[in-house]
């Protein structure tokens, strides 16, 4: 559904930074919403889903274990 979002666990990722993060977020709520910018009316839902899903990723990347790296995701 939402190819151009990168994948952001290491090792594929390195280094993730909250930029990355809310650009993920942005990106799969305007692909799920179908605007690319909210009308004005409905900008105050738009960026509360855009919080909850950088959110709910950030919590992902740092719960995943990712084998052979000695450790979370996020170290």
């Amino acid at each position: 559904m939402c190819r151009s979002i990168k994948t952001l666990r290491p090792p594929v990722q390195p280094e993730v930074t909250e930029e990355d993060i809310h650009a993920a977020a942005l990106q799969y709520v305007r692909k799920v919403s179908g605007f690319r910018a909210p009308a004005a009316h409905n900008r105050a839902v738009f960026d509360q889903a855009v919080a909850a899903v950088a959110a709910a990723t950030a919590a992902l990347l740092a719960g995943l274990e990712v084998r052979g790296s000695g450790g979370r995701a996020s170290e």
